[in-house]
């Protein structure tokens, strides 16, 4: 970090605004914050701005900053979020009174080549939940809960380690999810779901003081930390999968994979997994002509 001191004051009250009004993450806030102080040491060192007034923001020191990602080989998607650190950065002061015009108004951003989802076979996930066995301790158990709600409900690995008690609804089949923005939505879930939990929540509730606000917790009784849960997802998948990638995420993309593959509409599976819009949720309609590319390549005479 470079020792210069820059105008803190700009970048703590868009901060604040990102941690109370729009209730983001702490991992959230972070990534924003790391991209924001590298886009001012930048312009301390290439340009001697030793104190960034907004006012004086001008459209060259982005792109000047931009090239110098690209020429660093930062990906088009890390690039991308950082522009989107800026937009949003300099919206807020156009908001506040602060800026009159914002220098990210011809910033363009590069085009990111469309990655299908990653996903497990509805056989690999038959074979984990029926086959595999977790070990009798307090761990497995909470392992396989956690593989259990991710397949079952699509969650993110964040809302999944946040999710309380009082948001699963036993008599309804249904969690309640606090998402990004704080966001709720309701997931109806499976009886044989909602059994596993119960059992859950009353064997936890013998343990030596555990946390009885979180639903999920490690074997000290205290709420679970994102790597608790990438381990364990990486752990269990790793026999039932060749996939390289064996990650939290995989477990959402294959819910949502599944449900299109058996016929599920779009918006449902939009509202499932909490996408604030349809483009970002028609992606799982590409593994889906994928499937059927394949099959008819397989089977077609002419293919």
């Amino acid at each position: 970090m470079a020792s210069f001191e820059y105008n803190i004051t700009v970048l703590t009250q868009f901060l604040n605004y990102l941690k109370f009004e729009k209730r983001y993450s702490e991992h959230t806030i972070a990534a924003y914050q790391e991209d924001l102080q590298q886009f001012f040491i930048y312009l301390h060192e290439q340009f001697s701005i030793q104190d960034p007034v907004l006012k004086e923001m001008a459209p060259s020191f982005v792109r000047s900053w931009l090239a110098s990602l690209k020429e660093a080989k930062n990906s088009a998607r890390t690039i991308n979020r950082k522009i989107s650190s800026l937009k949003s950065f300099f919206k807020y002061h156009l908001r506040t009174g602060a800026l009159e015009q914002s220098p990210m108004t011809t910033i363009v951003s590069p085009k990111i080549p469309r990655r299908l989802p990653v996903y497990v076979e509805q056989k690999d996930t038959h074979t984990l939940f029926e086959h595999v066995e977790f070990p009798d301790t307090w761990n497995g158990r909470t392992d396989r809960l956690i593989l259990s709600i991710l397949y079952n409900t699509g969650m993110r690995r964040s809302e999944l380690i946040n999710l309380k008690e009082s948001q699963v609804n036993a008599s309804a089949n249904n969690i309640k999810v606090l998402g990004k923005g704080n966001k709720e939505r309701l997931i109806p879930v499976s009886t044989a779901l909602i059994s596993d939990i119960k059992e859950y929540i009353a064997a936890k509730h013998t343990l030596d003081a555990p946390n009885r606000v979180y639903l999920l917790i490690n074997d000290k009784g205290k709420q679970l930390n994102p790597q608790y849960v990438y381990t364990a997802v990486k752990t269990y998948l790793s026999l039932v999968t060749t996939l390289d990638k064996k990650s939290p995420h995989v477990l959402r993309h294959t819910f949502a994979t599944h449900l299109t593959n058996n016929g599920a509409d779009l918006n449902a599976i939009k509202e499932l997994l909490g996408h604030s819009s349809l483009a970002a949720t028609q992606i799982y309609t590409h593994n889906t002509i994928e499937k059927l590319k394949d099959i008819y390549k397989k089977a077609h005479p002419k293919a």
